[in-house]
């Protein structure tokens, strides 16, 4: 049956999402007929035309928005945004590169208020270098690209790329956006069914399976769901990914399947392969595959027959196939002038996967009840080696970005050796643990090997919580696993937690005097605060009182539960953690740029803070005499 794979918007436009060539490249090595097709792309692609820009124009004018800075500047100079779309689309996808010396000039393009960041902190545009251009023309480009994105969330749609309603234990919000985009579209309702439309025809399948990785994918999945039911109502709509088996666990909404004829959960390849068997009428079979039979949700999984089946062991998938992406299309933008930072946002990596799972699995906020973190399954470096070969011929690119949840050290260290002794010129980053397998000599034989960059939790850089955590690894040596990278050129990004169970103000205020003195240090060039939630699939969602918590049940709706993840819970420590969210980023902004290293943390915030107890050489002391040089002093920005 012929089969297309889609990946809805909204995600980064820089690469495919690693789920849509994972899935391709097992269905297609099973025989089965697949084209994969990205509408985040085509849908971006189309939107940010004249012709998209230009029906986003009519559209504000006939409803008379509300004049924005934002939507007043787009109108006025509408001019030049429509005879510059063209060009800067091209120039960011790596097309007509002249054009950078004509962006970094400053007069070739409107520039709205995203383009405040430069306005505040002139010298921003001095950290690309003397040589940058290129940088700086794409970082000016993708300031161009957010404003026009913005108009749309301003005055065409506030919910564009919105979670909200994929957040909800009711179905009823999500349902009135699908209703309202059905009945009284807008011109992006309009313009992201064309693009629906135009795969349909050229592609001609029986089966559409839609990757939902973030709740950011979530209602642009569901409105495909809604215009195949309408325009092709003998396809069969199919829907998995991480959105999935994260939040519909509980699903008991029977709603949910207007929009949808089967759910997938967790791992993919075994059960879509079962659904298209029974749709040929060749088993009947399911697997972990959820459906609405006589309006009652029915959940399958394989029959009590001993007709087993289980998922596909992880060696014996062939890898990801990239044929039918057009991966010269992708767009490549520059957020923030930050080296870690833009590697999420601007290179065209090809995604893989070195295991599946995590070998620790034991921190207490993760998904470690969830197979796609529990079920731990490496691959042997001869076919990794293999998998890498095969993606460099079909792509002709060189880049990796390994998405596992915590690479293994052993197998990161296998592969390197392996790719040095083939002779193999790729560059590579993924996410790790500050495993202390990650000794200087292991760091520069991956260096050598081709890795770039390493990201890692450091969370919440606390000796209490990190242990309360069971991260498995401590401040002292967590800043040396930093320092051997480093030392080798490798760029480090940590992620970072605040508001953890029974965290207190002091303590967040002395994560940051460690992360600062990380940052001092050399040890960090990038990193990120990330607010803590308890799910319901970590060790603090299964044994809350073991951590100082008690979890606010969620009844379910009178229609039934819809989607169910994060759990509200009353902490007894009492602490007020969001008075600190804006101060923590502050700081970090200002750490990534070199500047304001020597400040007290009490300027990164406009309410009183602690002083900090932690020793000011806690880091220099951890390690040692010999440590890198600090990045060079930069301008505050308030």
């Amino acid at each position: 049956m012929r089969t297309l794979l889609i990946l809805p918007p909204v995600t980064q436009t820089n690469a495919p999402y690693a789920s849509l060539p994972y899935l391709a490249g097992f269905l297609r090595s099973r025989g089965h007929d697949v084209e994969s097709a990205d509408l985040n792309l085509d849908f971006h692609l189309k939107l940010l035309s004249v012709d998209g820009l230009t029906r986003i124009r009519a559209e504000l004018l006939a409803k008379q928005a509300p004049p924005t800075p934002t939507l007043s500047l787009f109108l006025s100079a509408f001019d030049d945004y429509a005879a510059t779309i063209t060009p800067v689309i091209r120039f960011l996808q790596g097309g007509d590169p002249s054009l950078a010396v004509r962006l970094v000039d400053r007069t070739f393009l409107p520039e709205g208020p995203r383009f405040s960041t430069i306005l505040m902190r002139p010298d921003i545009l001095r950290l690309f270098g003397l040589l940058g251009t290129d940088d700086l023309a794409k970082y000016i480009a993708s300031r161009y690209v957010e404003d026009l994105l913005n108009v749309v969330r301003e005055g065409i749609d506030p919910e564009f790329g919105s979670i909200h309603a994929a957040s909800q234990a009711s179905f009823n919000p999500a349902l009135k956006s699908l209703l309202r985009a059905r009945e009284t579209p807008t011109c992006v309702d309009t313009m992201f069914e064309e693009v629906v439309v135009d795969r349909m025809e050229r592609t001609k399948p029986e089966v559409v399976g839609v990757t939902v990785p973030f709740p950011s994918n979530l209602m642009s999945a569901l409105r495909i769901g809604d215009i195949l039911r309408r325009r092709y109502p003998a396809v069969r709509r199919v829907m998995g990914g991480g959105y999935v088996y994260t939040k519909l666990r509980h699903l008991s909404d029977p709603r949910v399947f207007d929009f949808v004829d089967d759910l997938v959960f967790d791992d993919g390849e075994r059960p879509f392969e079962l659904l298209l068997e029974n749709l040929a009428q060749k088993g009947t079979t399911r697997l972990r595959t959820w459906r609405r039979e006589g309006g009652v949700i029915t959940k399958g999984e394989p029959a009590a027959d001993g007709n087993a089946v289980s998922d596909v062991p992880f060696k014996d998938l062939p890898g990801p196939d990239y044929r039918g992406i057009k991966l010269h299309e992708y767009l490549r933008r520059i957020e923030l002038p930050n080296p870690v930072h833009r590697l999420l946002v601007d290179y065209p990596w090809n995604k893989m996967v070195l295991a599946h799972g995590c070998y620790w699995k034991k921190c207490a906020f993760c998904d470690v009840h969830l197979d796609y973190v529990g079920r731990f399954e490496p691959l042997h470096v001869d076919q990794l080696v293999a998998q890498i070969k095969a993606v460099v011929a079909e792509t002709g690119r060189t880049g990796f970005h390994f998405v596992d949840e915590a690479a293994p050290p052993a197998l990161l260290k296998a592969l390197s050796i392996a790719l040095i002794e083939q002779k193999l010129k790729v560059s590579w980053w993924g996410n790790i643990r500050f495993d202390k397998q990650f000794t200087p000599e292991v760091a520069a034989l991956m260096a050598k090997a081709g890795c770039v960059a390493v990201t890692g939790g450091l969370e919440v850089a606390s000796p209490r919580l990190l242990k309360k955590i069971n991260k498995g690894v401590d401040i002292e040596q967590g800043a040396r696993v930093m320092r051997a990278f480093s030392q080798s050129r490798i760029k480090v990004h940590a992620y970072l937690m605040y508001g953890f169970p029974t965290q207190t103000d002091q303590e967040t205020i002395d994560s940051l005097e460690i992360v600062r003195q990380l940052f001092q240090a050399g040890c960090l060039h990038s990193a990120y605060w990330h607010r803590f939630y308890a799910t319901e699939h970590s060790p603090i969602g299964r044994d809350p009182a073991e951590y100082g918590i008690k979890l606010m049940p969620t009844p379910a709706p009178p229609e039934g539960m819809f989607a169910q993840y994060i759990l509200p819970f009353v902490d007894k420590t009492a602490a007020n953690h969001d008075k600190f969210g804006d101060g923590l980023q502050l700081s970090l902004f200002n750490y990534m740029g070199g500047a304001g290293l020597e400040h007290p943390l009490q300027a990164w915030f406009r309410h009183p803070v602690p002083k900090p107890t932690v020793e000011g050489t806690l880091i220099r002391r951890a390690l040692g005499a010999a440590s890198p040089s600090p990045p060079p002093p930069g301008r505050e920005v308030g």
